[in-house]
């Protein structure tokens, strides 16, 4: 059985370690929906770092077992998913797939690559969940070709309401195995950020679309 809190923290502490994560409430980012952002998560950088990387295959592997019981396939959503997916089926011993964002303009024009198995019971495996629109279109997909999807594993998420609403819409389960409120307390704790900035990041979440406007 895995303890949630000690996994929350370890893999916050790790992102900060390796600056997967930055803050920067002082100097924000701008993401790709022009919203303005006191956080920037990379999670790609954690697959440099062997420790950590293995660490990261190894919870996400047993959150599988855990939450979702017997699968037959892992499926990784392009592009940030597809390596975490791999390790993560490697790990379970599980045939892996993976999700295009379209299909591809050429050839066979395929959406899902990889032996497509209709009929068999799959978990999808992300890095970031924000809104959670890119995920779930990669769960439709994978039921419109014919498997079940299970429900959905990532290394971390914002933890929007509007992502919480959407997975449920999609009826599609989903696990993290840490999120922005275990972020920024142990950020707080471990004095990467002030109290001041704890606050000012708190407030982000709660708005994110107009904050710095």
């Amino acid at each position: 059985m895995f303890n949630k809190n000690e996994i929350e923290q370890q893999v916050a502490e790790f992102l900060l370690q390796i600056k997967a994560i930055k803050l920067q409430p002082d100097n924000p980012f701008t993401w790709a929906s022009g919203w303005k952002s006191p956080i920037y998560c990379d999670n790609r950088i954690t697959l440099s770092h062997p420790t950590i990387r293995t660490y990261i295959r190894q919870q996400l592997a047993l959150i599988i077992q855990e939450e979702f019981g017997a699968v037959g396939c892992i499926a990784g959503v392009a592009t940030a998913g597809i390596p975490q997916g791999a390790l993560v089926a490697q790990e379970l011993g599980l045939p892996f797939i993976y999700v295009r964002s379209k299909p591809k303009d050429h050839g066979t024009g395929s959406l899902i690559e990889g032996e497509v198995m209709p009929g068999k019971r799959i978990v999808v495996i992300e890095d970031l969940i924000s809104t959670g629109k890119s995920s779930l279109q990669a769960v439709e997909a994978l039921r419109s070709a014919g498997y079940e999807v299970a429900g959905l594993a990532a290394i971390f998420s914002y933890g929007f309401d509007v992502a919480t609403e959407n997975f449920k819409q999609a009826k599609c389960k989903f696990f993290t195995l840490s999120n922005y409120n275990a972020l920024i307390k142990y950020a707080e704790q471990h004095q990467y950020i002030s109290s001041d900035n704890a606050d000012i990041l708190r407030k982000w979440r709660s708005s994110p679309e107009t904050w710095g406007q």
